[in-house]
This record gives structure tokens, C-alpha cells and sequence, in this order.
């Protein structure tokens, strides 16, 4: 309650006295908890009381997070002091039948030292959470939101009820027409950066490289089955952890960087994972440091497809079509990616036995390279735009970078009017 009474105070509009008596109470209402907990554990036993407070505690929690008045959360914090007197009563009983003679008192210190750890805990938190939007910031930031949704679905703005009504429509021939028969130049630019990301997600061979990666750790001359397996679980291992960390930054450095980075780097990776491998399939005696590049190689590559376009692929495809052709077009990026991957999938052994192992990935550090062309000149930047504002942007090809910047202007005037 330390550091977080200031934020409930500004959240739910309390005065000091509430503060104080929310603050304090919860040492009466644990009078309860502690008066209620000897009968209960002689009558189910220590353990399940200590269980029935652990139970006590999540639900006072669950409560008081999401209460929206004060009533609400003295309620919660009710709860939460019967589970405060089952445990202060609990805890030190059981703890001292259970432990040795010689070791009673330290033991059953345990619990004074693990509330203070909590309390160390409880400040950490206060500080963590300082940094989240109060309830009322987001609600206006919704209500915003449902505004550019309603004029995008053309719903009147002062159309509050919970259902939609709708009139009959098509199959979706209109939207497929609109799609891929008459198309406007904003159409077309986003169904082209939509479809030709999922193309090179899979051309650039990522498939290739999990669905083939015992295989290709063989050709590079690891041999034995639990090195190549344990090679395999390293490259699991980095692919999970690098989608981690692209998630925690999609929205802070922004999707075209993070884009651009990532397939970069892939060209890097899979240039040297090529290189080491010819270089492996034209030598007739075991070279390790060829063999150690090829490692890096596969890792590098893997870490960098998963910081920026496995999940950015996804992500970019979903949000920059407009609401009404959203779910057609995603398809089409979807069935793209599908095909692409398949096709590797059924060909990669073909084309290794007819260009080489370094060959075939040659092959996909062309198609990353012209990946990177491509990004560079057609994608522009989606970061913080809402679904409604991103197909501004398309619809200029090559010139979408002048676009933006007026765009731009056009935001910092209307800002200066108000």
C-alpha cells in the first residue's frame, strides 16, 4: 500500500481519511481471519488452512484490482485481511510442529523474514507498475478508438447499442473485385506489401532451416545423432528467446527498423552459413572452424528472422488493411506464406543434391536481398497509427516517404490550431 495509495487516491478520487482508514484496516479485518483459522485447522488440518489462506489472499487480490470505486476496494481489502489473519496464525504453528527442536526458533523465524522479503517485493512492483496508464487515461484513449472504428465500419458516431445491425450482403464478390479486379492505388500498394511479405518470410528459407536443421548440421560435419540434436535445441532455444525480445520492441523502435535489421542480418548469416558450407563440401578432411561458422551461422540467422520478420510479418499484414478488406486480404498473405513454405519444404533436399548445400543458401540469401530492396523502397512505418490512419500512407509506391512527411505536417498544424 506504500507507493500504491497515491495512485488509488488519484484513480478513485479518495480523500485522506479514506486513504488512512484503507491503509490501516486491514489489521482489524485480519482479527477475523486469525479468531476463525484455529477452529478451521483442527477441523480440515494445518495444511489445507495454509492452502485456504493462499485461496483467501488471490481472491482479496483479484478484487481489489478490479474495483472501480471505494466501496469496491474495501471490499477486496476485507477479503484480503481474513487471508492476512489465517496466515499470521498459521504459519508460525505449523512451522514450529514441524521443525526439530534445535532448529524451532530459526525456523519459525521464516515467516517474519519472508513478509519483510514481500514488503521488498510490494516496493519493486510499486515502482514497475508506476509506469502503466491510470484507468481513466485508457478509457479516453478507447473511446477514441471506437470513434475511428465506427467512421471506418460506417456507424453512426451516436450509435451506443451493443449489436450491430447489418444489411445482407454478397459472398464477397465485391471485396475480392475490389481486391484483385479494380483495385485503387492504395489497394494495390497494401495487397503488394501484404503478399510480398509473406513471400519472402518463406524465400528467404526459414523453413529450410527448422524443418532441415539435423540435415544441414550434418552437412556441416557434425555426424553424431546428440550433437546434431542438442545443436537443434540451441536453435529452438535462440528462435524462442529472440521472438521474446521482438516483441518488447515492435512498439518501441517501430516495425521498418526492426524490419530492415532483421533481414539484413539474415543476408549476413546466411551469406556466411553458404560460404562455410561450400567450404566444408569441397574439403576431404574435417575443418572445425568451418564447422563452428556454420553454427554461428544457423544461430545468427535464426535469432535475427525472430527478432523482425517472423513476427513482424504477421503483424505488418494484419494492420494495414482497411477494415473491410481485412480478413480477404490477410487470407491472401496467409495463402502466399503457405504455398512458399511448402514448396521449400518439398524441394530444399532436390535443390541441395542439384546446387550444393552452399548453394541453396546462396539461393535464399538472393531472395533476402531482394527482400531488403523491396522493404526499403515500398514499406512505410505503421508504429503508432491506429488500424484507420496506416492506409494513408500506401497508395504513393516509391514515394511514400514524401507522403508521410506530409502527413506529418499536416498533424503538427492541426496540433499548433488547437
Amino acid at each position: 500500500m506504500s507507493g500504491a495509495q497515491k495512485y488509488i487516491e488519484r484513480d478513485l478520487d479518495c480523500n485522506d481519511t479514506q486513504i488512512e482508514i484503507l491503509v490501516g484496516i486491514l489489521d482489524l479485518y485480519s482479527l477475523v481471519g486469525s479468531a476463525a483459522a484455529g477452529r478451521t485447522s483442527d477441523w480440515i488440518g494445518r495444511r489445507y488452512t495454509i492452502v485456504l489462506a493462499g485461496a483467501i489472499f488471490f481472491v482479496g487480490a483479484i478484487l481489489m484490482g478490479f474495483a472501480t470505486n471505494y466501496a469496491f476496494l474495501m471490499v477486496g481489502r476485507f477479503v484480503a485481511g481474513i487471508g492476512v489473519g489465517y496466515a499470521l496464525m498459521i504459519a508460525p504453528v505449523y512451522t514450529a510442529e514441524v521443525s526439530p527442536a534445535s532448529a524451532r526458533g530459526f525456523l519459525t523465524s521464516f515467516p517474519e523474514v519472508f513478509i519483510n522479503v514481500g514488503i521488498l517485493l510490494g516496493y519493486v512492483s510499486n515502482y514497475t507498475f508506476s509506469k502503466l496508464p491510470l484507468h481513466l487515461g485508457c478509457f479516453e484513449e478507447s473511446k477514441l478508438r471506437l470513434a475511428g472504428i465506427k467512421e471506418a465500419a460506417g456507424i453512426p458516431k451516436d450509435f451506443n447499442d451493443d449489436v450491430v445491425q447489418v444489411s445482407k450482403r454478397s459472398h464477397g464478390e465485391g471485396i475480392w473485385k475490389e481486391l484483385l479486379i479494380h483495385p485503387t492505388p492504395i489497394v494495390r500498394h497494401i495487397l503488394l506489401a501484404a503478399v510480398g511479405i509473406h513471400f519472402f518470410q518463406q524465400a528467404s528459407g526459414i523453413d529450410a532451416v527448422v524443418l532441415y536443421s539435423v540435415r544441414i548440421f550434418e552437412k556441416a560435419g557434425i555426424v553424431k545423432d546428440t550433437p546434431q540434436l542438442l545443436a537443434t535445441i540451441a536453435v529452438g532455444f535462440v528462435k524462442t528467446m529472440f521472438i521474446l525480445v521482438a516483441t518488447f520492441f515492435l512498439d518501441k523502435i517501430g516495425r521498418r527498423p526492426l524490419l530492415l535489421a532483421s533481414i539484413g542480418g539474415m543476408i549476413a548469416s546466411l551469406t556466411t552459413l553458404g560460404f562455410a558450407l561450400t567450404i566444408i563440401d569441397h574439403s576431404d578432411h574435417k575443418i572445425t572452424w568451418a564447422i563452428a561458422l556454420c553454427f554461428i551461422g544457423i544461430l545468427s540467422y535464426v535469432a535475427f528472422f525472430s527478432i523482425g520478420m517472423g513476427p513482424i510479418t504477421w503483424v505488418y499484414s494484419s494492420e494495414i488493411f482497411p477494415l473491410r478488406l481485412r480478413a480477404q486480404g490477410c487470407s491472401m498473405g496467409v495463402a502466399m506464406n503457405r504455398v512458399v513454405s511448402g514448396i521449400i519444404g518439398m524441394t530444399f533436399i532436390s535443390l541441395y543434391k542439384a546446387i550444393s548445400i552452399g548453394g541453396a543458401f546462396f539461393v535464399f540469401t538472393g531472395f533476402a536481398a531482394i527482400g531488403f530492396i523491396f522493404f526499403y523502397t515500398l514499406y512505410p512505418e505503421t508504429r503508432g497509427k491506429n488500424l484507420e490512419e496506416v492506409e494513408k500512407v500506401f497508395g504513393t509506391f516509391f514515394r511514400w516517404i514524401s507522403r508521410q512527411a506530409e502527413l506529418d505536417r499536416q498533424k503538427e498544424a492541426a496540433a499548433a490550431e488547437k
